[in-house]
């Protein structure tokens, strides 16, 4: 990956002394194996970030197409799509990508976790804005020019909601990330030696009196992310309505 080739230093590889302090060689000091905490920090979010970004998009596409199904046909869709979104959203998600994590590998628990307890939260939202702006004049001019549901749905009401859903993907990215982050930190994601942030929090939190950077390294670019993601995803959606 790009970050083992930026990083200076080989982060399986220990160097000094477990838990030293900051220095000119290494800046962020060493964790618990005596290896490089920049080198694990750079190179270490590529896999985390990746596992966030397919569990955001597939929880992302799943809860859009079942919120237009919903809010366009709302006596038959919908009334399916509200009951199963009333079943997943009774539990938790850390619950749910817990036993997930069990039976099924870290990023695969992620993904079906993120689609199970984050797809229902887009299908509400996108069917009530939906129903809103189902009897504008632009949706019954598309009917009467003889288009059909999957047409319209497409080319004339996903335009309409892209700044809702912008929006929502935002929080679907955190929401992966979060549950990502969890499951590596207990044990469910990359094993040792991989750098990874999530990995290293737990790896180096009992020496963190000893050398505070190896634990503030990770968990530092970790909130930044979501700051990030949370950002964009506002930006873009205020852009897109104002497009719309």
């Amino acid at each position: 990956m790009l970050g083992r080739h930026l990083a200076p230093h080989d982060p399986e590889q220990p160097l000094t002394m477990p838990w030293s302090t900051p220095s000119a060689r290494l800046p962020l000091g060493a964790d618990a194996l005596g290896r490089d905490v920049l080198s694990r920090v750079v190179a270490g979010g590529a896999h985390l970030l990746g596992v966030a970004l397919a569990a955001a998009v597939t929880a992302l596409l799943i809860g859009v197409t079942l919120g237009l199904l919903a809010g366009w046909w709302p006596t038959r869709a919908g009334r399916v799509v509200h009951w199963l979104g009333d079943l997943l959203l009774a539990v938790p998600a850390l619950i749910l990508a817990l036993v997930l994590a069990v039976a099924l590998p870290g990023a695969t628990a992620v993904v079906v976790a993120s689609v199970l307890s984050g797809a229902p939260l887009t299908a509400r939202v996108v069917a009530a804005q939906c129903v809103a702006v189902r009897d504008s004049g632009y949706l019954h001019a598309a009917v009467e020019r003889g288009e059909r549901g999957p047409a319209i749905l497409v080319r004339e009401l996903l335009p309409a909601l892209s700044g809702l859903v912008a929006a929502d993907a935002g929080l679907r990215l955190i929401t992966a990330l979060q549950l990502a982050t969890t499951l590596a930190v207990l044990g469910f994601g990359p094993q040792p030696p991989n750098p990874d942030w999530a990995l290293m929090l737990s790896e180096n939190l009992p020496g963190a009196a000893l050398n505070p950077a190896a634990l503030l390294a990770p968990a530092v670019p970790l909130a930044l992310c979501a700051l990030l993601f949370a950002a964009a995803a506002r930006a873009a959606g205020r852009r897109l309505e104002g497009v719309t």
